[in-house]
């Protein structure tokens, strides 16, 4: 359950948690045709930067040029918890970032281990961030909406919106 305080007074810290605590986010590149693609995360929030394992020969680390932009959005896995990052992407063979976030789960789509040619990780450089975090309880949406429902300027409030910037 994401906790709305967080989200109020330390939503950066929630956000990386956050994105530590999924399995997978959609990444895409700004600007470009390409669909986003399911992504696992490794979060460095000391550096604001997400890491992903790639092949050098997929489509998305292939558009990646100098100063490309890209998105990461994530659902929390209590589906309560929302957020859009964007930032600088680069494609990098950081021998220290395989060593840091490799995992059994990511050896067994490389071949060759922590030295297939073919591996990469893409490094999104997070500087702008969009949250949402809402209320799990059925009962405050049902008073909120019923409360908005009987008065046409009432929206209801169930949760938290929050815009991040770390550059």
């Amino acid at each position: 359950m994401v906790s709305l305080t967080e989200a109020r007074e330390a939503p950066a810290r929630q956000l990386w948690d956050e994105i530590n605590t999924v399995h997978a986010g959609m990444l895409g590149i700004e600007g470009s045709s390409m669909h986003m693609q399911p992504m696992a995360p490794n979060a460095d929030p000391k550096t604001n930067t997400i890491w992903f394992f790639t092949r050098t020969d997929t489509d998305l680390a292939q558009a990646i040029r100098p100063g490309t932009r890209a998105h990461f959005c994530v659902i929390g896995k209590n589906h309560d918890y929302h957020a859009c990052l964007a930032g600088v992407i680069e494609a990098r063979k950081d021998q220290a970032k395989i060593d840091e976030y490799w995992s059994s789960v990511t050896a067994a789509w490389y071949e060759h281990g922590k030295e297939d040619p073919r591996l990469t990780l893409l490094a999104l450089h997070v500087d702008d961030a969009e949250i949402w975090a809402s209320t799990d309880s059925s009962l405050k949406f049902g008073w909120e909406v019923a409360k908005a429902n009987l008065n046409e300027e009432k929206t209801p409030d169930i949760g938290i919106r929050q815009h991040l910037s770390f550059a």
